[in-house]
């Protein structure tokens, strides 16, 4: 009794944590700002126990992060189409792309201040691996779709084979960088829906049309 009371502690102490540092965070210029003295003080525990649970400021943001995202992963795993795993790939791919861009675009500071962390490359991240291996797989099953009804493309409908589905996950991945949104947005200017719009024609053009 007493290890499931201290279990339950534990969880109800780190929920708190993570909603102090989210208000922070959301109220800050940049995550990188805001201090784990802050975090602590607003979540009523002490330093050590920030450091002890989440190892350091980068910890605790991708904490943040993937809390935030999580009922996204749940849409992607078992939700309905367009995005859950009935749909067809063809289908799926433009609407994960841009489910994940408007997360970055709803997030923008955090997701920054994540690919911004130092914490190694952003491609070694949990978060991004999962993505990509989703991505990977749907670019495969429409490949092997493709072999498995023609024996190449029918003439005029392709200009020539598919990417391979590893690199061009990452290629649709790349075009949803936080950095990049961040630029459009910020330095460029662009509205939500034109990015949304020209990301869905980049999409397009790397499935291609049929």
């Amino acid at each position: 009794m007493a290890e499931r009371k201290a279990r339950a502690d534990a969880l109800r102490n780190r929920e708190t944590v993570l909603a102090a540092a989210d208000e922070l965070f959301a109220r800050s210029e940049s995550p990188r700002s805001v201090s784990m003295d802050e975090i602590a003080a607003a979540a009523g525990v002490g330093k050590g126990t920030l450091f002890r649970r989440f190892g350091d400021r980068t910890g605790l943001i991708r904490a943040v992060f993937e809390a935030r995202i999580e009922p996204l992963r749940h849409a992607v795993e078992a939700g309905p189409a367009p995005l859950g795993p009935s749909a067809p790939p063809r289908e799926r791919v433009p609407a994960l792309l841009d489910a994940v861009l408007c997360f970055k675009l709803d997030n923008r500071h955090l997701s920054l201040a994540l690919e911004e962390a130092g914490s190694g490359s952003p491609y070694q991240a949990a978060h991004y691996a999962w993505w990509h291996g989703i991505l990977r797989d749907l670019l495969e099953q429409m490949r092997d779709a493709a072999d498995g009804t023609a024996d190449g493309p029918a003439a005029g409908t392709a200009a020539g084979p598919a990417p391979e589905s590893d690199f061009a996950a990452h290629a649709l991945l790349a075009a949803t960088r936080a950095d990049l949104v961040e630029h459009l947005a910020g330095q460029e200017g662009m509205d939500r829906e034109r990015i949304r719009a020209q990301l869905a024609v980049f999409v397009g053009t790397v499935l291609g049309q049929e």
